[in-house]
């Protein structure tokens, strides 16, 4: 079983972005980072550089990477995209979080 899960239309639109960035052939990386109104904030960046405690991950042809430490936090997520006219984006859905914030962008666990 994977560490987290990416819906197809979240790696279709990482790949669309993924290509027009300045890292065309790096991945998705995946982090949690100390911030946000509930503690902790998830992070979307695109990476080249696998690092040596990272796990690799495939999902529909995108390469995603998480570093150990922030493994710890994601165990279970998924990551969604939407095209909801109001209210667009990548989702985050964390069954493990005890707290999230209004705008999805930071949890408690």
């Amino acid at each position: 079983m994977a560490l987290l899960d990416l819906t197809e239309s979240a790696a279709e639109k990482a790949k669309k972005l993924l290509a027009a960035s300045a890292q065309p052939k790096g991945a998705l990386r995946v982090a949690v980072r100390n911030g946000g109104c509930s503690g902790m904030r998830y992070e979307l960046l695109f990476d080249e550089i696998r690092g040596d405690d990272d796990t690799e991950m495939e999902f529909f042809g995108l390469r995603v990477f998480v570093d150990a430490e922030s493994a710890t936090f994601l165990d279970d997520i998924t990551i969604d995209f939407s095209e909801e006219l109001n209210d667009p984006g990548f989702k985050i859905q964390n069954p493990n979080a005890s707290e999230t914030c209004g705008c999805g962008e930071s949890f408690a666990l």
